[in-house]
């Protein structure tokens, strides 16, 4: 098969993994930046370019699509998917699941638990929406943060109104979340493959910090889950419209609760942490579903 990556950095550990294991099953794979491809918009005619080059006689596409390159990624998604070529990554998927606000809402529609959230437009709103998922301490998170940035702990209800004024006054939208206690600064990744759980593990934040992000200091470990939980991440992967999918929990006494659904998970945690093969099982999920579009 021809595959191609979409990826901005071909020596991320992420990108270089799906490489391996796509040239160890006998595959042709190049990585492209989806910043630098050219679409061209024409009825029953849509092309991309790259580097001045048409592409074409591809059968796959794996996105990874960064925060920072959202729009223009989905743009390139969708081109490819107008050309009737397989990826494993939907556009409308992606800007669903990026969008952190349409994210919970449709979990929570689809009777997904999730943490008690607050979003607002205007500063009279304030108390009146800490209020809601209160009491002290609550969760403050930028709609565009990433791998724990802009993921704040409010611990006193004045100190959070001034954090929320001032990303106010700089644009910059925020949503508040219900501090879980009982999680005790450990979360759940669950790495789903076309329904297939590949890949579980428990992150805890180091001493003194609440976030479980491994890029901010965190230790994981491999855990077996519940059937609840179980059931829950490959809904919430499900609902996305996600095959590929990165599904972030909190373990609580009522049942897991959905903190989040990635797009574009990264594979070097669960890798690592696991020891499973997850790259070659992204592989045999295009070999054995690429020709069904």
């Amino acid at each position: 098969m021809n595959i191609v990556i979409l990826s901005r950095n071909p020596a991320l550990y992420s990108t270089q993994s799906l490489v391996i294991a796509a040239r160890k099953r006998n595959h042709f794979v190049r990585v492209f930046d989806h910043m630098l491809c050219d679409i061209v918009i024409e009825e029953n005619s849509p092309a991309i370019y790259y580097h001045g080059q048409k592409i074409k006689n591809i059968q796959a596409v794996i996105p990874r699509i960064g925060t920072s390159a959202t729009a223009y990624g989905a743009s390139v998604i969708r081109q490819f998917e107008l050309m009737r070529v397989f990826t494993t990554l939907k556009a409308d998927s992606l800007l669903k699941a990026r969008d952190k606000i349409s994210c919970m809402q449709i979990l929570a529609a689809n009777g997904i638990k999730v943490p008690k959230s607050a979003i607002f437009n205007n500063l009279q709103s304030i108390d009146q929406m800490i209020d809601e998922v209160g009491p002290t301490p609550f969760v403050i998170k930028l709609l565009n943060g990433t791998h724990g940035l802009g993921v704040m702990l409010a611990e006193q209800k004045q100190i959070g109104e001034s954090i929320i004024e001032a990303f106010h006054k700089t644009k910059q939208k925020v949503f508040l979340q219900k501090f879980i206690h009982e999680a005790k600064g450990a979360d759940i990744r669950v790495f789903i493959v076309n329904n297939e759980v590949v890949g579980v593990m428990k992150r805890q934040a180091k001493e003194g910090e609440f976030r479980s992000n491994l890029h901010r200091g965190a230790t994981s470990e491999v855990i077996k889950l519940t059937e609840d939980e179980l059931h829950v991440a490959r809904k919430a992967a499900r609902v996305m419209g996600l095959k590929i999918a990165g599904v972030d929990m909190l373990q609580t006494q009522k049942g897991p609760l959905v903190l989040e659904v990635n797009a574009s998970p990264g594979l070097e945690g669960i890798e690592t942490t696991t020891g499973n093969d997850v790259a070659s099982k992204i592989i045999k999920y295009i070999e054995k579903n690429y020709n069904y579009i």
